[in-house]
């Protein structure tokens, strides 16, 4: 009985996996260097406010998205339960696992040698790449071809040098 239990458990984890949603990782990597983007001045402690404004603003977007679907889902009479709880939050937990790497390389930056600005310049590149990285995920879970990979990761690095061209654009 155990064995069909952790058989059928392991099934429902491999279903889950193979039907991942990216949607929130591209969008909480863009959403990561778009709070470095906007971060202005930093007080006293720059890289341990920078670390915990990019965690934060990923648990706040999380949040805000799990109480979206849960709200879209009562407007649509569907029963909200512990299970559909669970559910909505783990499919929105990319958002805050996507401020993490950033958050990181804020974190190690003074391992680097690097200034607060380095550290800003560091976090926006991991950023970037990681959007990158989500898209081409998501591409080749999807069974995208090699130009539909191409294409997806073309845009959404395109997408990150537009916001760090912002960069340049918004001096704090």
């Amino acid at each position: 009985m155990t064995t069909d239990r952790g058989a059928a458990h392991k099934a429902r984890g491999a279903e889950r996996r193979a039907h991942a949603d990216y949607t929130g990782g591209v969008y909480g990597a863009m959403l990561a260097a778009s709070v470095v983007i906007g971060a202005g001045t930093l007080g006293s402690l720059p890289r341990l406010e920078l670390v915990l404004l990019l965690v934060l603003t990923g648990a706040v977007f999380w949040l805000a998205h799990v109480h979206a679907q849960l709200f879209g889902a009562r407007l649509a009479q569907r029963t909200i339960d512990r299970a559909t709880v669970l559910h909505v939050c783990r499919e929105e937990w990319p958002i805050v696992q996507a401020a993490v790497p950033p958050a990181v390389a804020v974190a190690v930056s003074p391992l680097l040698s690097l200034d607060v600005q380095g550290a800003v310049w560091l976090a926006l590149a991991v950023a970037v790449a990681e959007q990158v990285g989500w898209s081409v995920a998501a591409s080749l879970r999807a069974g995208a071809s090699r130009g539909q990979l191409a294409g997806s990761a073309a845009v959404n690095l395109l997408l990150g040098l537009l916001i760090i061209a912002f960069k340049f654009v918004v001096k704090h």
